[in-house]
């Protein structure tokens, strides 16, 4: 037997093919673009994901025969996105993302009812799903009046894989519309934005079956058994998955176009005044926390774009690691989320001399976004997780030096695993095996074998430490003057 993780991103989609053991017999990405119509919007058109779909499957149909023996999928999507849908669930709009920022407005005003905090365990951060539906409500009222659903890119895909609309509680809980310790939709918040549970696609547990593949698309597949397809995940509960978090204290930092420190939760512990997300597991019977950071490898890339290096150049001649320098950056190009929900802050660097060089500037780069990291630690050590050892996955990992910064940042053992790289979509193929039958999650959701720890320097633990409480401090100062 085979199983399909599908790793639906923003920039494009992943398909991984593993066995029955789950190891990887194979992958392929297939991208696609985002539309930004006005300053602050991001959206795509949802039938672009079905045209990566189709390609992907194609590539994998061609290169490996072991996908005619399909038996499970499941799908790994970026949160929080808006498709909205008519009554025959034809798409009335360009989808509205994870990074769209045009509901802040109606996001506050959400926010400031207390019954979105009490019931979500989350602030109402504009990019998530309600405040979207409530600025459609405002400034399309015709296709408003016209949406008879509303289903998060996964979901989407659900749709087209199985015909029913089915989505999991781990990507439901970044709507605020989900009331997440009862693991179920809240009727009062759907209402409080105009919307019905009827709008709202069935939920189900990410490791549970979701519905049957569709015969047609078995048809043109080449497939003869049946295929379960999974509830699903959001892209960082599936990431989780795909690491094996799943105990208390168990997570990973992410280095990728964002920033993500993640933690397992045995119970449910929410902290919003922290601007922690604190959202149901993909797993049943369990839930996790995450803070957030908006530009994590983009800080490096942004730097990258105004020296004319790439950012391997800008990382090729560090030297050892050293103590912070006199130059601070703070990550904030596109706003941020933890601590500070904050989407009009800035990015700056300060302490800047004649002396000041590329490899100054890189290292204030990396320093900054592992500084970033570390606020997100300190939320979570307030609400209770105390994790010792995180895994490192994303693009960002790649490098040794930075990995070095945000270990002693954080104080806080890093490993790598293997084939790190399929992150979500390996979660993905995951949760496909378990809705299928192919074992327990205690069997299927286990951790990959570390190929490498980086402990952090203990020589510097302290520079690190008055480093990171002047960044902390930094934060006001600027915003101040902005």
């Amino acid at each position: 037997m085979s199983f399909l993780g599908i790793d639906l991103g923003t920039s494009g989609l992943r398909a991984l093919l593993v066995d029955d053991a789950g190891q990887p017999i194979g992958s392929t990405e297939r991208h696609y673009d985002v539309a930004h119509p006005h300053p602050g919007w991001s959206e795509q058109d949802p039938a672009d994901w079905i045209t990566a779909l189709q390609g992907a499957v194609a590539d994998l149909r061609a290169a490996h025969p072991q996908f005619a023996s399909l038996r499970g999928i499941g799908v790994a999507g970026h949160m929080h996105g808006a498709c909205v849908l008519d009554a025959q669930d034809r798409v009335l709009r360009p989808a509205i993302l994870w990074n769209d920022t045009r509901s802040h407005v109606e996001a506050d005003a959400l926010d400031a009812d207390p019954r979105f905090r009490a019931l979500t365990g989350n602030i109402v951060f504009p990019g998530f799903t309600a405040p979207k539906l409530a600025w459609m409500a405002a400034h399309e009222p015709d296709l408003f009046a016209q949406a008879a659903r509303v289903l998060l890119p996964a979901a989407y895909l659900n749709l087209w894989l199985t015909g029913e609309a089915v989505g999991d509680l781990s990507d439901a809980s970044g709507t605020s519309w989900l009331d997440t310790g009862a693991r179920d939709w809240s009727d009062d918040l759907l209402a409080a934005t105009g919307m019905t549970r009827a709008q709202m696609p069935r939920l189900v547990e990410g490791s549970a079956p979701a519905g049957r593949l569709r015969a047609d698309l078995a048809a043109e597949w080449g497939l003869s058994g049946p295929v379960t397809v999974a509830g699903g995940a959001g892209d960082n509960a599936a990431a989780a998955c795909g690491i094996g978090a799943m105990a208390e204290g168990a997570g990973f930092v992410s280095l990728g176009t964002s920033g993500v420190l993640l933690a397992a939760r045995d119970g449910y512990a929410p902290a919003p005044g922290t601007a922690l997300h604190s959202f149901c597991h993909a797993v049943p019977g369990r839930w996790y926390q995450m803070g957030v950071m908006l530009a994590a490898t983009d800080s490096l890339n942004w730097l990258g774009r105004v020296t004319g290096a790439t950012p391997a150049q800008l990382t090729a001649d560090l030297g050892p690691l050293r103590a912070p320098g006199p130059v601070r950056f703070l990550p904030y190009l596109s706003g941020e989320r933890t601590p500070h929900n904050d989407p009009a802050i800035r990015g700056s660097l300060t302490g800047l001399a004649a002396a000041t060089d590329r490899n100054d500037l890189t290292r204030a780069v990396l320093e900054g976004v592992a500084f970033g990291l570390a606020d997100s630690l300190v939320a979570l050590q307030s609400t209770g997780a105390r994790p010792t050892r995180l895994m490192a996955i994303g693009g960002g990992a790649r490098s040794r030096y930075w990995l070095e910064v945000i270990a002693t940042a954080l104080d806080v053992t890093l490993t790598l695993p293997e084939d790190g790289d399929f992150g979500a979509a390996l979660g993905a193929a995951r949760l496909g095996m378990v809705a299928a039958g192919a074992g327990t999650v205690e069997q299927v959701m286990t951790a990959p074998r570390v190929t490498a720890e980086i402990a952090p320097d203990a020589g510097l633990r302290d520079a690190f430490a008055a480093a990171h409480r002047a960044y902390r401090a930094a934060y006001p100062a600027i915003r101040a003057i902005q």
